[in-house]
């Protein structure tokens, strides 16, 4: 009779890495499977600003992404769903203006007044362009309601995100860590959305909602802000 040789016990690092892996790797496909199912969420209530994020452009003209947003943007504005657009975005190296300066050109050209604009020009991430987009907003509306004898919570600032489909989900839950009521609007005609290359956003999404996440922990326990120069 033959004797099987005994199970020798992987150690408990092995164990233990191996189970790490496990959660992460299900931890990213629940992600990439919210990422996919909010790229379909839209809403249609009307807000205090329309937030659009950036996208690069080329000497002040928007590039298609770029003009896709503006374009969804104005729609919005034309048909009075909110006062006030934010345009975000900073300069590349080798830029001469900002994004946010590229999109309110276009957009005073289709007929936005540019006293109806806010520009947030120095973030060149999207964590950045929320987190400075909220203090425009918290800002202007502190000072406009004056000092009060008073002392009443305000609401919180309801925006319409304008980005591509695939930006939803990141853009809803950094809005709402930075005191914001976010409302889904994603322009359905950005070139993205309409080739391949939506599966590789999508994949690079699951990648950055949960870097974000850390990164807006880390900002907190450590007291910080974030650099809004720091690169994409």
């Amino acid at each position: 009779m033959v004797r099987q040789a005994p199970k020798i016990p992987r150690p408990r690092f092995v164990r233990f890495a191996t189970r790490a892996l496990i959660v992460l790797g299900a931890g990213w496909f629940v992600a990439l499977l919210c990422i996919a199912g909010w790229s379909r969420r839209s809403s249609a209530g009307t807000a205090d600003a329309i937030v659009v994020l950036g996208a690069a452009q080329y000497g002040g003209r928007p590039s298609p992404v770029l003009k896709s947003r503006l374009d969804h943007a104005f729609s919005l504005y034309s048909t009075k769903r909110a006062p006030q657009v934010v345009l975000t975005g900073g300069r590349r190296p080798g830029d001469l203006i900002s994004e946010a300066a590229a999109g309110r050109r276009y957009l005073v050209r289709r007929g936005i007044p540019n006293e109806a604009m806010l520009l947030e020009s120095a973030g060149r991430t999207s964590l950045a362009s929320i987190q400075g987009a909220a203090q425009l907003l918290v800002h202007r509306r502190d000072s406009l309601a004056g000092p009060s004898p008073v002392a009443t919570a305000a609401p919180p600032p309801r925006v319409i995100l304008v980005s591509d489909p695939f930006h939803m989900l990141r853009l809803e839950i950094l809005a709402r860590l930075h005191g914001l009521t976010p409302l889904p609007s994603p322009t359905r005609t950005s070139p993205i959305s309409a080739n391949r290359a939506v599966l590789e956003y999508m994949l690079r999404e699951s990648v950055a909602l949960p870097t974000d996440l850390v990164l807006m922990l880390w900002l907190k326990l450590s007291g910080r802000t974030i650099d809004p120069s720091a690169s994409r």
